[in-house]
Parts: C-alpha cells; sequence; structure tokens
C-alpha cells in the first residue's frame, strides 16, 4: 500500500490537537482494534461543503494518515485538497462536544460549525 507516509502529513500542515487525538483514541477503543477515524469533504450542507466523519477499518492508497498517540485519522487525496492547513480539535463545554476543524481555506461557514465554503 502506498499510502501517504507522516513526513506528508506534516507537509499537509493537517493538525490533530491533544484533545481531539485523545477523543478519538477513545472512540477508537470502543469501535474495535482495526477501527480507524475517517475525515471527509462532501458536497452539501448549507455553505456548499461539509464535514464527514465515521469509522472505516480500510485504508486506501491515495489517504492520508495522521497517527497521534493512539489515534489514527484518514484523509483522502480529494478532502485534502480542501482540508490543507486545517486543525483538527475537540471542544467541550457547558451546551455541547464536538470535534471542531479550523480550516485556512474555508472562505465562509455556517452557524452549525459543520458545513462550509471555499
Amino acid at each position: 500500500m502506498s499510502d501517504i507516509s507522516q513526513n506528508e502529513a506534516a507537509s499537509s500542515g493537517v493538525t490533530v490537537t491533544s484533545d481531539a487525538a485523545k477523543r478519538i483514541a477513545f472512540l477508537l477503543q470502543q469501535e474495535g482494534a482495526d477501527a480507524k477515524l475517517r475525515i471527509e469533504v462532501q458536497g452539501g450542507g448549507c455553505s456548499g461543503f461539509s464535514y464527514g466523519f465515521r469509522f472505516d477499518t480500510e485504508m486506501h492508497a491515495d489517504d492520508l494518515i495522521i497517527e497521534q498517540d493512539d489515534a489514527v485519522v484518514l484523509i483522502d487525496e480529494t478532502s485534502l485538497q480542501f482540508l490543507g492547513g486545517a486543525k483538527i480539535d475537540y471542544v467541550e463545554d457547558l451546551m455541547a462536544a464536538a470535534f471542531r476543524i479550523d480550516n485556512p481555506n474555508a472562505s465562509s461557514a455556517c452557524g452549525c460549525g459543520t458545513s462550509f465554503a471555499i
């Protein structure tokens, strides 16, 4: 498998905060030994694009693989074009707990936080 190496992950500028890595590791442990978290950019949403999060057990040849502590994140090559330089965080407050993506490529975002425009 010719996946994108950890060095290329660093050069893509995509980062995972320690809070996000801890939460991802916890969720993967609940999901099973082969599970990884796949983050995708999909067409749709109120601003044109939306973020998708799902568990996956398969890695593809064009996947960016980010491993941090016990967290494994997969991002396909097409989604990476929209996520270069993004910071993936996990935020908890009194109202909610959620993954948050700070995406420098997004020109605007919807109030829901999961939809954006380029």
